[in-house]
């Protein structure tokens, strides 16, 4: 998606003639139903003159294509200026240029992160040689126009206030400079940097090349599984955007400057998709390549289980299995044994360990109490059984307890439904969950379907599994038969007879070659992605007259996400009836947030499937 295009030449003259900001803002309300701020209009205003200031160059072709906020497939970025045209032989070229309006800066000894003036205050973040180059990098690894190099990215920055004085264009930050050239404010600069668009816009495209960029088909991403042999031999393939680069910065130097004396523990929160698991991964490659002592640990099996699956043949199983462990182990850990422990999905963490949950003290105090430096990666909205106990709170409250430094952080950025913000939050005001402005689905951005039968529906997905990325999953109402029959069929909906994935598959069921036939539950999909997936919504959800209405009792009597239930209901049934609500509700948005292209859905009952459709906009 482009807010505005144009050519060189249109651009100049609306320009001249209009106040851009207003034309941007309408443009960009027009593309996506929403206003910006002041400040993002302010930057328009200020930016896009000194850009009409570098465009008045005779040399530059007046048909060159033109792209301001151009929108990076597979998250919610927008590239801030686009211009396209074709080279000195005739290639292909797009020239991505990052604006900044800061003036000042301070040095910062972290790799690519600068102190600028942000909000109210100083505070940290890329350097913006780092993130044009990062933009270039994510639409590399995405867009096939790119990828398979029928049009070259040229990345560069122009702090357009900022006057040159060795901080923001410091040694430090050279090697990202050399991929992205930094420009600032200066007669000789702006001619710099009109030098750097002419050497690849020679001649131009009248937007062809830029049409060609946009609608390059988007390569399936990438699963974080099938990247961790790479990352492991310290070659990611995942480049960390902006709030991910900071985070990952921050929990490196906390990492390294932690001891028993002064232990530390970061909180890093973060919704579906925000690439919590991504960042975790590369902090587990890196501080191992560093020599620190370190695990990768998660209550829920399944991502464990696929990442070393993924391992085996490119190294001996023993060399990587001692990194992934389970939450329950820390029970009898020596204090500060680990440099670090990095803990994926705590909000799935319980307070008892063992079989029988009736070992060890608490798994949050077990984990701050066994390292020196303990990374939590949480998202409350993803607490699916009532023996979840992982939250922010109690985690200040063990780590303040043991004498640590708290850091706080918070993921924004949005990688997987096709970076659609706008659909998680339809999905909570849909579900109920919390009320948002997003009545309406925009499916430009992300596929969503509601179909009238589960056959439809399994046809459906199974048409998209080309790349085995696609899979069916269900809402915990049907018996598990097929674990000790396996002729029995567990999903039986009219003519519909599916099994439970397979017991042979267990934690691989989302990557075993046949498991397309069988349906997933909550146990073995959180925490873990695909490009589509299918959901049956069960009776334990149903919509009347508008509400959304939640029952434990049409849970299977065996789920234990919600064990207990019956008791809390007889000592507490308001705190019952609240706490179920929650994890149901819970449980279906974390289940319709794994497919990172599409979601589809059916509903056992027919008002609630109405109620969905209810809430998808026409498509033109």
């Amino acid at each position: 998606m482009i807010v505005y295009e144009a050519t060189k030449k249109q651009f100049l003259h609306v320009h001249d003639n209009d106040d851009i900001e207003d034309v941007i803002l309408a443009h960009y309300t027009a593309r996506t139903g929403k206003r910006v701020g002041r400040s993002e209009m302010a930057s328009w205003r200020g930016s896009l003159g000194y850009m009409a200031k570098v465009l008045r160059d005779e040399l530059l072709p007046d048909d060159a294509g033109l792209a301001i906020e151009l929108h990076l497939p597979q998250s919610s970025k927008r590239i801030d200026f686009t211009l396209t045209g074709h080279g000195e032989a005739g290639e292909k070229n797009a020239v991505l240029i990052e604006l900044k309006q800061w003036s000042t800066s301070k040095l910062s000894d972290k790799d690519a992160i600068v102190v600028t003036a942000l909000g109210k205050g100083l505070n940290e973040t890329v350097h913006p040689s780092y993130q044009a180059w990062s933009y270039a990098s994510l639409l590399e690894g995405f867009n096939e126009a790119v990828y398979d190099r029928s049009i070259a990215l040229r990345p560069c920055a122009y702090l357009h206030n900022y006057v040159r004085d060795g901080v923001i264009d410091a040694p430090h930050y050279q090697p990202y400079i050399d991929k992205a050239p930094l420009f600032l404010k200066g007669k000789d600069e702006l001619e710099q940097l009109r030098a750097f668009i002419r050497q690849y816009i020679q001649s131009g495209d009248n937007k062809a090349v830029l049409y060609e960029l946009v609608n390059g088909r988007i390569r399936p991403s990438k699963a974080l599984a099938d990247s961790l042999t790479g990352l492991l031999k310290g070659k990611p393939e995942f480049v960390l955007i902006d709030d991910q680069k900071e985070v990952y910065e921050a929990a490196l130097t906390a990492a390294k400057s932690s001891s028993a004396e002064r232990p530390r523990v970061l909180i890093i929160e973060g919704g579906p998709g925000t690439g919590k698991t991504v960042l975790a991964l590369n902090l587990l490659v890196k501080l191992t390549a560093l020599g620190l002592l370190g695990k990768y640990v998660s209550k829920n099996a399944a991502p464990r289980r696929v990442f070393e699956a993924k391992l085996v043949g490119t190294i001996t199983r023993s060399k990587f299995s001692h990194m992934f462990t389970g939450s329950g182990s820390f029970i009898e850990a020596e204090p500060n044994l680990f440099d670090i422990l990095i803990v994926d999905e705590a909000h799935r963490l319980n307070e008892k360990s063992g079989l029988y949950g009736n070992l060890g003290e608490n798994q949050i105090k077990e984990l701050i109490d066994a390292s020196k430096c303990t990374v939590f990666f949480i998202d409350e909205d993803q607490r699916v059984t009532l023996s979840d106990i992982g939250s922010k709170q109690t985690i200040r409250e063990f780590a303040e307890a043991k004498g640590a430094v708290v850091e706080e952080y918070n993921l924004a950025s949005q990688f997987r439904c096709s970076g659609s913000n706008g659909y998680l939050a339809w999905l909570d005001n849909v579900l109920g969950i919390r009320p948002t402005a997003n009545d309406l689905l925009d499916r430009s951005d992300y596929e969503f379907k509601v179909f009238d039968t589960p056959e439809a529906l399994h046809e459906a997905i199974e048409a998209r599994n080309s790349l085995n990325k696609a899979r069916v999953v269900a809402g915990y109402c049907w018996p598990w038969l097929s674990k000790k029959d396996p002729m029995a069929d567990d999903i039986v909906i009219g003519d519909y007879r599916r099994q439970w994935n397979l017991s042979q598959d267990g934690s691989l069921w989302i990557i075993a070659d046949k498991s397309i036939d069988q349906v997933g539950c909550i146990h073995t999909c959180q925490g873990l992605e695909v490009d589509y997936i299918g959901v049956i919504i069960g009776p334990d959800l149903i919509v009347r007259n508008g509400q959304v209405i939640t029952s434990p009792d049409q849970r299977d009597k065996y789920d234990k996400s919600i064990r207990g239930y019956k008791k809390l209901s007889k000592a507490d049934p308001e705190s019952a009836k609240r706490e179920t609500d929650l994890i149901i509700k819970n449980t279906y948005r974390t289940l319709m947030t794994r497919g990172m292209k599409g979601c589809y859905v059916y509903c056992t009952d027919q008002e609630t499937a109405e109620y969905f459709r209810a809430g998808l906009a026409q498509r033109d």
